[in-house]
């Protein structure tokens, strides 16, 4: 099992596509968070999410045996890895989880959903992030579009 975060740090004022956030993935290894890292991890969140819908959702209707994702403005790094039984997700130090396509797709997309509804629909970011939602959610069947 594979569980995603995307977390906005609190104290910015209104909601931004620039705000500062954290990314976490647990597994049954571990987990994998950007928060509470010296130096800091944060990361443009929106803009991070944004990347990763992108980068995984090419990555998994691929072939590529390997993604790695760099969130915006951030060190903090995942490697997604295809395996003979599914994929591996690790960070810098290792593997937090195997898993299947489905289910880190699944994962990532709850966890996505819901974060954005914070975001002004007028915000430069707001139709990013719409497309990058659309654009990904095929890869989760069970998923209302």
């Amino acid at each position: 099992m594979i569980t995603v975060q995307f977390t906005v740090r609190p104290g910015q004022g209104d909601a931004s596509g620039f705000d500062l956030g954290d990314m976490a993935v647990t597994g049954e290894f571990g987990t994998a968070d950007s928060a509470g890292h010296v130096p800091d991890q944060g990361m443009m969140i929106y803009l991070s999410v944004v990347q990763l819908l992108d980068s995984l959702g090419a990555f998994l209707r691929g072939n590529a045996r390997t993604l790695s994702f760099t969130g915006a403005d951030t060190s903090f790094n995942l490697v997604v890895r295809r395996t003979e039984g599914g994929l591996s997700v690790a960070d810098k130090n290792a593997v937090v989880a195997r898993t299947t396509a489905l289910e880190l797709a699944s994962a990532v997309l709850h966890a996505a959903e819901g974060l954005g509804p914070s975001l002004p629909p007028e915000d430069p970011v707001a139709s990013d992030w719409e497309a990058a939602l659309a654009a990904f959610r095929p890869l989760v069947p069970s998923t209302k579009g």
